[in-house]
């Protein structure tokens, strides 16, 4: 498992590798906290290495979600290149409706 941040000027890019379940969604949702207490609530979730992404990632993905959107600034969580399998699972949990999805970091940034 890899996290690793990256800061633009409109949002934060964290770049995820690896298995995402209960006893590594902690460092995901630290990465995630460590942004928005940072005042960047404009993320993107590049998920191009997620082999799984399981219960407890999706609760910290909703977690930032909803923190982000409910700001003095309002800000979002957007995902890019997000692996046709954890698409499927964002899906079945109804996450998918909630967040945008990209098949480009770029495009995703941009979209901020």
């Amino acid at each position: 498992m890899e996290i690793e941040t990256t800061q633009f000027k409109r949002c934060n890019v964290i770049t995820l590798k690896g298995r995402f379940d209960s006893s590594t969604a902690p460092d995901l949702e630290k990465a995630l906290r460590q942004s928005i207490d940072q005042g960047n609530t404009n993320i993107v979730l590049d998920m191009a290495g997620v082999e799984y992404f399981g219960s407890a990632a999706i609760r910290a993905l909703v977690m930032a979600y909803k923190e982000c959107r409910r700001r003095l600034a309002p800000g979002d969580v957007k995902l890019a290149r997000v692996p046709e399998r954890i698409r499927h699972v964002l899906d079945l949990a109804g996450i998918a409706e909630l967040v945008e999805m990209y098949d480009d970091p770029v495009a995703a940034v941009g979209s901020f």
